[in-house]
């Protein structure tokens, strides 16, 4: 059969080569025509009429203190701030270059103009009533907003930036285009799932639907945060669409997942989507593991606490987080660490503060009526990551911090000690401000706030510092979109009564995109 397969090749291959160069040409176009029009057929499917989860507490919020509603505004002015300057010299890009006051783009959007910005702080306008910027975002997205570009993007970035993005201004403004766009990035995604375990590939090309993994990861491994942080928005495409193999890919990755063996309890950080075995046993709260617990807790409180095998994952895993990972430190601070290789390394970083707020929100529904223990463990690790940002000269924290001897909660690297306008901490004091309303939550807010507006607001927008222990420290000259998209959110609600966003409605994606429960 192969060879007859060959030999049938070959004759086509002769045949083709008698006929002129223009008569090649020609059919080439004709069947790049038939192609393209196939998959417009396939992209202009209309979506089935699903109806919209009741939603509550979309606008205002309006605290009833002026001192605080001050302070709102004041947060307000920063997002303006930000967006008319990416709108005046980075429209269109990625992310923008506040200094040198031009585009800029990271490795993880692929070599694209995509918008980054634009997508990931739609919500952040909307809730604010900034509606005329809102708007201009819309357009550019129903114009510009292309996605069979020959780009090659990170399945995680573009699934909580773009897709939560956009599934989050859908559900707030009722815009159909946000939806459709979202379902059309989304069928670019599901070819990075075509690995021998289902385990997707870190990397896709959206135009050839390639995959691959990231060079530096263990052996070719996929990495745990990654692909485990597709659920809440791959189960919202399943319900707009009716589609179910979104809900199928992820459910499909939580199954192998649950059937396989973990060290000490815990989830190593790298998994090979090949083989389908841990890589380096490598774990992880912060970077390349996070928000993988943050979606199963998350899981649960979307499915209105109907999903109770992702209620018991995450209630397991915490377990084996809190025997093996959390430690006080001598002068007595709580710390999530990092393990490596059979031992604990006592250093914390900058993401991992997210899971203060992570235990907090968990804290109600866990086993043996410990939800007073997991808001108290909520409240130790603010109070570390606080501590982390009131030892540094400009009060803003560092990327990474140590635990060793005589030195707690204080970056010791050069290459440490950067803050790139991260979210994690001001996420972790909303989240423990919702549940208890200890004002020092709010007081702490605001010291972040100052000391982002005075250290790292320059003319052309906001930039990251290299040096947080500088008091005249370099710029990094990037506007992160998760500044406008997280931090500045996070912020504003900080500062706004409960009745914007209640939890018990909403539930937000790890890029702080939120997103209805669904009942």
């Amino acid at each position: 059969k192969i060879r007859a397969d060959h030999e049938k090749a070959l004759e086509e291959a002769k045949e083709k080569l008698k006929k002129s160069r223009d008569e090649i040409q020609a059919e080439i176009q004709t069947e790049k025509s038939k192609v393209v029009q196939e998959l417009k057929k396939k992209d202009s499917r209309p979506l089935p009429p699903v109806p919209l989860p009741n939603l509550i507490g979309i606008n205002s919020g309006e605290p009833a203190d002026p001192d605080i509603r001050e302070k709102r505004n004041k947060i307000k002015e920063m997002m303006k701030h930000a967006w008319d300057n990416y709108r005046q010299y980075g429209w269109g890009h990625n992310e923008l270059k506040p200094i040198a006051r031009k585009g800029h783009s990271t490795n993880i959007f692929g070599n694209s103009q995509m918008g980054a910005t634009i997508v990931d702080a739609l919500d952040t306008l909307y809730i604010m009533g900034l509606h005329d910027e809102f708007r201009e975002g819309q357009e550019w997205i129903d114009k510009n907003l292309d996605f069979s570009v020959n780009s090659e993007v990170s399945v995680f970035e573009v699934n909580i930036r773009f897709i939560g993005g956009l599934l989050a201004a859908y559900y707030l403004s009722g815009q159909e285009i946000f939806k459709i766009k979202a379902v059309q990035l989304a069928g670019k995604l599901l070819p990075a799932f075509n690995t021998p375990t289902g385990i997707p590939w870190a990397m896709v090309n959206l135009k050839s639907g390639v995959g691959r993994n990231w060079g530096w990861a263990s052996a070719g491994s996929s990495i745990l945060a990654e692909f485990g942080t597709l659920h809440m928005e791959f189960v919202h495409l399943s319900y707009l669409t009716g589609d179910p193999v979104y809900y199928n890919k992820v459910m499909h990755i939580r199954k192998l997942l649950q059937k396989m063996d973990r060290p000490n309890g815990l989830y190593p950080n790298y998994l090979n989507p090949r083989t389908g075995r841990w890589g380096q046993h490598h774990t992880s709260v912060g970077g390349l593991g996070d928000s993988f617990y943050e979606y199963l807790l998350k899981a649960w409180l979307m499915s209105e606490k109907t999903d109770t095998e992702a209620r018991k994952m995450y209630d397991d895993a915490i377990e084996a987080i809190e025997k093996h990972l959390i430690r006080k430190s001598n002068g007595g601070l709580t710390f999530i660490g990092e393990w490596k290789n059979g031992h604990l390394e006592r250093k914390m970083g900058h993401l991992t503060c997210f899971a203060g707020g992570m235990f907090a929100l968990g804290a109600d529904g866990s086993r043996d009526d410990k939800a007073g223990h997991y808001l108290q463990l909520g409240a130790e690790i603010a109070h570390t990551c606080h501590e982390s940002y009131d030892r540094t000269t400009l009060k803003l924290g560092p990327e990474a911090f140590k635990f060793d001897g005589g030195v707690e909660a204080v970056a010791v690297r050069q290459n440490e000690k950067y803050y790139i306008l991260r979210p994690e901490v001001i996420e972790t004091y909303w989240y423990m401000w919702r549940f208890t309303h200890d004002p020092k939550y709010r007081q702490w807010g605001w010291e972040a706030t100052q000391a982002i507006d005075k250290y790292c607001r320059v003319s052309g927008g906001f930039s990251g510092v290299k040096d947080v222990y500088s008091s005249s420290p370099a710029y990094d000259d990037v506007q992160q979109s998760f500044f406008l998209a997280e931090t500045l959110k996070y912020l504003y609600l900080l500062f706004s009564s409960d009745d914007l966003l209640p939890l018990d409605n909403w539930v937000f994606n790890t890029e702080a995109h939120p997103l209805p429960v669904l009942h």
